[in-house]
């Protein structure tokens, strides 16, 4: 009999651990709901605010993806078209390049534009400038923070000049061009045939509700076992 009731306390104590456990994390998700929902408007009002000024080279330091990524900005300057990187790239128009051209602003420094699409079919003409033009430009579009390393299965290669992911320090420094801004500007839709422009993907997964409630329902089952436990004894 004792030995009984030793295993039937220790059951219910597991099963308040258990409980406490899994509504901490169900309250966890609850949070994380606010913040996802509190990101994804303030992401909405900076896509659809008027485009201000980048941030200026002294401002570099402080750019972050919190802060400033999706931000609608406008930049002024001279492309360098020989100095265009291309960025392996699958939209919904099929298998290409990004158009990345370094822009060199008033003050020396330079940004880096992705211009936008091309088909594979137009890989040499984009690679040669064909689609950067020259003379000082006004771009408009929306602040993305550089992508480091590669792709989800490839490396960037850049003794190669292949390029998997947008980061532009790297191809900065590939191509001998400094200082390089942080991050780059995807460059809103000009109207142009190539590169298609305007075809930034803004989407946020946003499972917390999902989660919040199986965690709840857990512990809910938690309860449930420890009634069932109770009126068997």
């Amino acid at each position: 009999m004792a030995r009984r009731r030793f295993l039937t306390f220790l059951f219910l104590l597991l099963t308040a651990l258990a409980f406490a456990g899994f509504m901490a994390l169900g309250i966890w998700q609850v949070k994380r709901l606010a913040w996802k929902e509190d990101l994804i408007a303030r992401v909405d009002a900076r896509v659809h605010a008027e485009a201000v000024s980048a941030p200026a080279r002294a401002d570099w330091t402080t750019v972050n993806e919190a802060s400033h990524e999706y931000l609608h900005v406008e930049v002024q300057g001279e492309y360098r078209p020989d100095a265009v990187s291309l960025v392996a790239a699958a939209t919904e128009a099929g298998q290409g390049y990004w158009v990345m051209a370094p822009l060199q602003q008033p003050d020396d420094s330079w940004v880096y534009i992705n211009q936008g699409f091309v088909p594979q079919s137009e890989r040499q003409a984009a690679q040669a400038g064909a689609f950067t033009p020259e003379g000082v430009v006004s771009v408009s579009g929306l602040l993305r923070m550089s992508h480091p390393g590669g792709g989800v299965l490839r490396d960037n290669v850049p003794d190669e000049n292949r390029w998997y992911s947008r980061d532009v320090v790297a191809m900065a420094t590939q191509k001998g061009i400094a200082p390089v801004a942080p991050f780059f500007v995807d460059a809103q839709a000009s109207g142009a045939d190539l590169p298609v422009g305007g075809l930034t993907v803004i989407q946020f997964r946003n499972n917390h509700l999902v989660y919040a409630i199986t965690w709840f329902a857990l512990a809910f089952g938690m309860v449930l076992a420890a009634v069932l436990v109770i009126r068997h004894r």
